[in-house]
């Protein structure tokens, strides 16, 4: 079985805008877990590897952009545990520094038109076809292994009355709300999406239960950016010595800071949000 590198800390955020109502912030630091497997991503990698290697699977394929935090950090975690990796990119070819730290740890990348990126199994079976020993793994690794390894997020954290994180797949939501279940803690989302309210059933459905996700805090749609955002990034840096990525977890924290100001949370809530790492990201805009 593998293991987890080590408990990242739980760190107290002391900024005038999470400190309203007698509401307390602390943050999850999974960002720390691993510098190019961080966050979120070796949570959801973490059975995943773990049952391709009971299956003596030796070479990984997923999907992802061209920015893909997922593929880097499956490509470096297919190097420290012995597995080829091959990645099918979406859209023309192109470099940039994510595909660049791909490659650098030896996976091959396969770049579709974005019809065909469409039909992923298609597209996984006939690499299959010409490859032994393949596993597959879907877009940003999500699945109920993935879902299962976040159910740990909260194994040492007490205390709290609210967890909260940011959503793309809704992977990370699901198991993390089903590990609070045992501790009462209320988790919710943020979806960094736009329009994709149509996400709460299948996030439920992986869960096994509701869970609420609130979809008016995208700034624009995945991976958009606006001016507040951004200010926000350096204002949250500057103050915490914290940094946030554009895509995720900035987006969070600023629609946090938002609630907190509206009363959306009860007075003392004690609330913990997961920093999902992805700091990669930030290279785009710095």
């Amino acid at each position: 079985m593998l293991e987890l590198p080590f408990n990242p800390p739980i760190q107290h955020i002391n900024l005038p805008a999470f400190n309203n109502n007698s509401v307390t912030v602390y943050m999850k630091r999974d960002d720390m877990l691993h510098p190019f497997v961080s966050g979120n991503k070796w949570r959801k990698l973490f059975y995943v590897l773990d049952d391709a290697q009971q299956k003596n699977s030796t070479h990984l394929v997923s999907f992802g952009g061209a920015f893909s935090n997922h593929l880097v950090a499956l490509a470096c975690a297919g190097a420290m545990h012995g597995f080829k990796t091959a990645a099918f990119v979406r859209g023309e070819e192109v470099n940039n520094h994510m595909l660049n730290l791909c490659k650098l740890y030896g996976m091959h990348l396969i770049f579709v038109s974005r019809e065909a990126y469409k039909n992923k199994q298609e597209l996984y079976h006939e690499f299959a076809q010409q490859h032994v020993n393949t596993y597959f793994i879907d877009e940003g690794g999500k699945g109920e292994l993935a879902a299962k390894g976040c159910t740990h997020i909260l194994n040492d954290a007490d205390g709290f009355t609210h967890a909260i994180c940011a959503v793309g797949t809704g992977t990370t939501l699901a198991g993390l709300a089903q590990g609070a279940q045992t501790k009462n803690i209320i988790t919710e989302g943020i979806c960094v999406l736009k329009g994709a309210e149509e996400m709460d059933k299948e996030i439920a459905e992986l869960a096994g239960f509701k869970i609420k996700v609130h979809h008016n805090f995208s700034c624009g749609g995945y991976a958009k950016t606006n001016t507040e955002l951004l200010d926000f990034i350096n204002h949250f840096a500057q103050h915490t010595g914290i940094l946030l990525d554009q895509v995720y977890t900035a987006k969070m924290m600023l629609a946090l800071s938002k609630l907190i100001a509206e009363n959306y949370y009860p007075k003392n809530s004690k609330i913990l949000a997961i920093h999902t790492g992805g700091l990669l990201g930030m290279l785009s805009i710095v």
